[in-house]
This record gives C-alpha cells, sequence and structure tokens, in this order.
C-alpha cells in the first residue's frame, strides 16, 4: 500500500467499522515512509550544502552537510559530504577536523582520490596525501 493510500485505508476502516490491520503491518509501513522521507531530506539537506559551499557560505554549508549525513546519504554522497567538511575545516586552518572529514570518506571509500585541482590545493591537498598515507 503506498503511503497516502495507508491513511486513507485506515480511516475507511475506521468508517466502515472494518477491522484495522495488524499493528505488526501498521508499524512496517510506517518505518518504510519514515526512512524514505528521511533519505529524500537527506537528499536535499546535501544538495543545499553544495549550493551553500559553492556560494562561499561555509557555515551554512557545514551545518547542512552534517545535517545530511545524520539523516543517512548512500555513500557517494556520504563521501562528497565528508570531502567538502574536510575542504571546510582546511580552509578555516582546523588541520585536526579536516583530517577527521578525509578520514570518514575514505572509510566510506578507501579509493576515494581528489580531482586534479583539488588535490594540488594548498589548504588541503597536503593533508588528504598525509590521511591517505596513513592507510
Amino acid at each position: 500500500m503506498k503511503n497516502g493510500k495507508f491513511l486513507a485505508a485506515a480511516a475507511a476502516f475506521l468508517v466502515a467499522g472494518c477491522t484495522p490491520p495488524p499493528m505488526t503491518e501498521v508499524r512496517a509501513q510506517l518505518e518504510d515512509w519514515l526512512s524514505r522521507f528521511s533519505k529524500g531530506e537527506a537528499h536535499v539537506l546535501y544538495a543545499s550544502g553544495l549550493k551553500q559551499y559553492e556560494a562561499g557560505e561555509y557555515a551554512d554549508a557545514a551545518e547542512n552537510l552534517h545535517a545530511a549525513l545524520m539523516h543517512g546519504l548512500p555513500i557517494r554522497e556520504r563521501v562528497g559530504a565528508h570531502k567538502h567538511l574536510a575542504f571546510i575545516y582546511c580552509s578555516a586552518e582546523l588541520e585536526p577536523a579536516c583530517a577527521s572529514e578525509f578520514r570518514k570518506a575514505l572509510i566510506a571509500d578507501p579509493g576515494m582520490e581528489l580531482g586534479d585541482a583539488e588535490a594540488g590545493h594548498p589548504a588541503w591537498g597536503p593533508v588528504f596525501r598525509y590521511v591517505k598515507a596513513e592507510r
């Protein structure tokens, strides 16, 4: 049963005096809906964070990227979120936080590499190479 149809069906059961579906079915459908909502929210937060990063709004970008990670991103986006957080922290001269975000990105994708321009950046290029060499 689709999400919106579930509520309509539950209301119809009550109006018709029928027995509602078992709680296990209700709980499973609710958990499925919440899971999909959370993942959709994660993508919205991730996209907002990337736009803010590109606009130079680093504090807002970091907030949205962290929130996206908390909502559960797929691996590719998780790697991107950690990478951009590392860039933000390195730019702010917070090298321990920068290195930590690169480590998290490399845990999610051990083969992760930076693009040529990213790898040559003076703020985060050396930190990434150091973290990569630790592995």
